[in-house]
């Protein structure tokens, strides 16, 4: 039994309990490219679990092989997410289907192929027994009309939105008698113009992109968010709310909707607090990983029900090591009590991503209008890196995330309005190219980039999102394979990757 099950007993773990409230949509909730924390992403395994999970849907993106059928796949090239090499326009289907697309991820999943889109759209009901909503994202261009054949021709097109950034894409796809949302990367009034003028069926906007000005005007049009996972963004889209949200979290994001549900009259952030864990250079150094540390910190609960409620406590480890002690297992809240909970734990991983959990079961007796319940929440105890911009020059270490990997290194210097990144030591790999990512933007070079540091850089609180790292080819015999170094998590900018660093002023360092 896992901790998880054991916490919650018979309870299914994204939800409450049958008599604690309705849970269904708005907004649907669709697993980004299936459960890509628990599944190799964009496998049909991955997409299964998804729906078995209690998600309304599957998004994933599509991609043209070379002899022409719509495939599942994220990159436009194979190495990262299966045992292949080479482009995936260049590969055709037989090829593609001697791939093994799981066995990356973990060897249970060793023997997963990359599925065809007509495969995905064949996934059964979940428990609810609805049909899932598939969220088909156009990888490249030329592909809508192969979509709209395919999804007319498989019956799918009422339960189906299709995804694209192209506008050509859309009006095809509109035209095509599908339902076509336009991915923009910031909402801007002209993208939405057009969506209104075309009849096209919404926006898909980043997380928090229903926020602004533009979004309090009465746009015709279903709104949709992408790649929302942080447990306070979940709270403000459930409570807006959007029509629909693409996670990587579907577990966390169904319990978030179960808890506006039950809570319309609370406005308070989310009632989980988890303190971020800092991975100090040098740390894990003996043997199991460097991606570790120690640490006593503070979470913080909150109850935001209209009445008391017992909370069980526990910490889910999802990848790694970790020992947890000084948790208080069981508490009780009165309503809006908050409470701090004091915890240690050591230990960690080799690679970033798969942040340990801080979970907290709620539950409460039947009482005045309501029926017993239970409803479990949880919040990553995210794990970081920090850098300062200085202007001397500083050495990064790249991780070595397996005890073969050879010492790797970066530097980082910051010259007024830039910060300049270089490769230093490439750790042994060939043809290494630099890579990075600063306040969400992800950017690639040669052996160093300059990059412009955010107008406030200074002003923020916390710093700014960064990581860098590069890529490079192996001098392992056989099939020329490419390897990735980094500094710390976001790279790639994909589930999975963890947390991007924290790149600091001087002069709040």
């Amino acid at each position: 039994m896992s901790g998880r099950d054991g916490l919650l007993g018979d309870q299914e773990p994204a939800g409450p309990s049958a008599e604690a409230g309705a849970t269904g949509p708005p907004p649907w909730i669709l697993g980004y490219r299936g459960l890509p924390l628990e599944a190799p992403e964009n496998t049909l395994a991955g997409m299964q679990r998804a729906i078995e999970a209690g998600a309304d849907g599957v998004h994933y993106p599509v991609r043209a092989c070379e002899t022409g059928e719509a495939v599942v796949m994220a990159d436009a090239t194979l190495e990262r997410t299966t045992d292949g090499t080479g482009r995936v326009g260049d590969a055709a289907l037989p090829r593609l289907f001697s791939l093994d697309a799981g066995g990356w991820f973990e060897k249970g999943f060793v023997g997963e192929s990359v599925p065809l889109l007509d495969e995905v759209l064949e996934l059964g009901a979940g428990p609810t027994g609805e049909a899932p909503l598939h969220a088909v994202e156009l990888a490249e261009s030329a592909l809508a009309g192969t979509v709209v054949r395919r999804l007319v021709q498989a019956g799918a097109a009422p339960r189906a939105r299709v995804l694209s950034p192209r506008r050509e894409d859309c009006l095809e796809l509109t035209d095509g008698g599908l339902q076509a949302l336009l991915l923009a990367p910031r909402l801007d009034r002209s993208d939405l113009n057009f969506v209104r003028d075309e009849g096209l069926a919404g926006v898909v906007a980043p997380a928090g992109g229903w926020c602004g000005e533009l979004a309090r005007e009465p746009w015709p049009c279903e709104r949709w968010e992408l790649g929302v996972e942080d447990p306070d963004d979940l709270l403000r889209a459930c409570r807006t709310p959007v029509a629909g949200l693409i996670t990587a979290e579907p577990r966390r994001a169904l319990a978030v909707r179960a808890l506006a549900a039950l809570t319309p009259a609370d406005a308070a952030p989310f009632p989980v607090g988890a303190p971020e864990l800092t991975v100090e250079a040098g740390h894990g150094d003996g043997g199991g990983g460097q991606w570790c540390g120690r640490w006593r910190c503070v979470g913080r609960l909150r109850n935001p029900f209209g009445h008391a409620v017992r909370v069980r406590c526990q910490v889910f480890v999802r990848r790694g090591a970790f020992d947890v002690s000084g948790l208080p297992t069981e508490l009780r809240l009165e309503p809006a009590e908050e409470r701090e909970v004091p915890l240690e734990l050591a230990g960690g991983s080799w690679s970033p991503g798969g942040d340990p959990l801080l979970a907290a079961l709620y539950s409460w007796g039947p009482g005045p209008g309501r029926r017993a319940g239970k409803l479990l929440l949880d919040a990553p105890l995210v794990r970081r890196r920090r850098v300062v911009a200085d202007t001397v020059t500083r050495r990064v270490g790249m991780l070595r995330e397996s005890p073969a990997q050879a010492p790797a290194s970066m530097t980082v210097r910051r010259r007024g309005a830039e910060l300049l990144v270089a490769i230093e030591n490439a750790g042994g790999l060939l043809e290494a190219t630099s890579l990075a990512t600063l306040d969400g933007a992800v950017h690639r070079g040669g052996s160093g980039l300059r990059l412009a540091l955010p107008p406030d850089f200074e002003d923020r609180e916390g710093g700014v999102p960064f990581s860098c790292g590069f890529v490079g080819r192996a001098r392992a015999p056989g099939p020329p394979r490419r390897e990735l170094r980094r500094w710390a998590g976001g790279l790639p900018a994909v589930p999975g990757s963890g947390s991007a660093g924290r790149l600091l002023p001087l002069a709040g360092a």
